[in-house]
């Protein structure tokens, strides 16, 4: 009897002991104070972005003008849409802005990670200097770079005043070159968190490859276009898509820069959609016009979800 008592207690000792060594991982799992720290955030993301995302799809099916309505007309904005001048302008215009400024973007970004991934001197300073102009209003850089397209007060004027007076350089005020004025803009301004991202990939490659790189006899050049490249998926999609995600959204520079012209030359969607809800007062041609900006970023993000689900289905079956 003595010795089950005995073991009756040893096992509500363990018993206890378990129990109060179970309460930490408790409190740890649901922390109240990191839930009401991040419930403004939630609340925002949900009432500012899916909340507002629905009823703009919702009044993008109706006449509102001013002020939004439930009148719906069925498909009847979209039709407009896509048969106005305008707006298919706007497409091209954000296609060909799209394809420059990520394939520039994504080329000059990885140039300048190699560059910093040589171990310089005054690493930090330099990438300070790369990534200053992102931290730069878009509004404040396309003024900048209006300043400096300005033909009595920019780089024309600066090269003529050296003896060049035949030099021209003012492609804001053509149509012909204004949108590749602005793409050269949007590059400055976003080439520096590309290169951030590449860096951080570039370091995160295993040193373990270089060395065998070195001991093959493999040219760095190549190291870094045939053998890390590759390797650095995660941090190529992750620039891609943020740079998808600003040319969808480009508004404020077109702005600063063009104002949308010469002519239409340089106009945007974004810039067609605030322009109907505010100027033009139709508020569901404008949330038609939202809609459809909305649908290639939706496109972006559910491609990155499967291709993540992808991944962590072939590593689980590994």
């Amino acid at each position: 009897m003595t010795q089950i008592a005995q073991s009756g207690g040893t096992a509500a000792a363990g018993f206890a002991g378990a129990s109060a060594r179970r309460k930490p991982r408790l409190r740890k799992s649901f922390n109240f104070q990191s839930v009401l720290g991040t419930t403004p955030m939630i609340a925002t993301a949900v009432g500012v972005f899916i909340i507002c995302i629905i009823f703009s799809i919702i009044w993008s099916f109706t006449n509102s003008k001013l002020f939004p309505n439930f009148n719906f007309i069925g498909w009847s904005q979209y039709q407009r849409l896509w048969s106005t001048d305008r707006w298919i302008i706007s497409v091209q215009n954000v296609a060909v802005f799209g394809v420059l400024s990520i394939f520039g973007g994504m080329v000059f970004g990885y140039l300048l990670a190699v560059f910093m991934d040589q171990r310089i001197r005054q690493e930090d300073l330099f990438r300070s200097i790369f990534l200053y102009p992102f931290a730069m209003s878009l509004v404040v850089t396309g003024l900048v770079w209006q300043w400096m397209f300005d033909p009595n007060l920019g780089i024309q004027s600066a090269v003529r005043q050296m003896g060049w007076t035949s030099f021209e350089f003012a492609p804001l005020v053509k149509q012909e070159t204004a949108l590749y004025g602005v793409v050269l803009g949007g590059l400055w301004n976003g080439v520096g968190v590309t290169m951030a991202i590449m860096l951080a990939g570039l370091r995160g490659v295993d040193s373990e490859i270089w060395k065998a790189a070195k001991v093959d006899g493999i040219p760095t050049w190549k190291t870094y276009l045939f053998v890390v490249l590759p390797m650095m998926r995660g941090a190529i999609a992750t620039a891609f898509i943020l740079q998808c995600t600003g040319v969808v959204r480009v508004f404020d520079i077109v702005i600063a820069m063009t104002q949308g012209g010469p002519g239409v030359s340089t106009q945007m969607p974004a810039i067609y959609v605030i322009q109907h809800i505010t100027d033009r007062v139709n508020v569901g041609q404008g949330m038609a016009a939202a809609t459809m900006m909305l649908l290639p970023v939706m496109v972006l993000i559910g491609l990155q979800y499967l291709v993540r689900w992808n991944a962590n289905r072939k590593a689980g079956r590994a």
